[in-house]
């Protein structure tokens, strides 16, 4: 897969802006037709007033406004999107930590599973790609990062693929809490996805880069 680089996607803007204004000029000259073919064969009995031909040119005007605003918009968008791209270009090669689904590869993964202080007791839950639990696991009632081996309770290894996690946080044997743990997962990609730049994860999966919460 490859970046889309901050050269394409200047072209891609620019180019998009002239046809942009090629549209606005022939569809004003279009008006201008339309408009006069309109004086020529109105009825002479009953002309059209003046101000309703200034209160067209008006509207056409207005709305051929917002449209080239609406275009400078695009390109700024374009131009910060391009300039973001160029800053998260040194995130690929690190490990980003984040709140998600991870890919198993047969090398342990690390999280972080946050559970709250007042908790007594706390359970690692492991859903494979289907959303089917595959395993449960007495995790500490600690921040500090642990590794899930992808090892079953029989000894042999998950199967490779995306895994969701989920910690159950107990009290008094009553669930008090669960939520997602953050992962630590390697960033292989950054790239735009209709205009919003994403991080894309070893294995080929896509998150938001503002979902990313850490860099290591």
């Amino acid at each position: 897969m490859d970046a889309i680089t901050p050269t394409s996607t200047t072209t891609q803007a620019q180019a998009a802006n002239k046809a942009t204004s090629s549209v606005i000029s022939s569809d004003f000259e279009t008006f201008l037709v339309m408009l006069t073919a309109q004086m020529e064969n109105q009825d002479p009995l009953n002309p059209l007033d003046s101000q309703d031909f200034a209160t067209q040119l008006a509207t056409f005007s207005g709305v051929e406004q917002q449209v080239k605003t609406n275009d400078l918009l695009s390109a700024l968008t374009s131009q910060l999107l391009v300039s973001s791209m160029g800053d998260m270009a040194s995130w690929v090669g690190m490990e980003a930590r984040m709140a998600v689904p991870a890919h198993f590869s047969g090398a342990p993964i690390e999280i972080v599973s946050n559970p709250p202080n007042f908790a007594e007791r706390a359970v690692l839950v492991i859903k494979n790609e289907s959303g089917t639990e595959v395993q449960r696991i007495e995790v500490p009632v600690s921040d500090e990062p642990m590794h899930w081996a992808g090892v079953a309770d029989n000894g042999q290894p998950f199967a490779q693929g995306t895994y969701s996690f989920e910690i159950e946080a107990y009290s008094n044997d009553a669930l008090i809490d669960t939520h997602i743990p953050d992962v630590f997962a390697r960033v292989s990609e950054i790239r735009t996805i209709d205009q919003t730049a994403v991080v894309v994860l070893e294995g080929g999966t896509i998150y938001p880069a503002n979902s990313v919460t850490g860099l290591r």
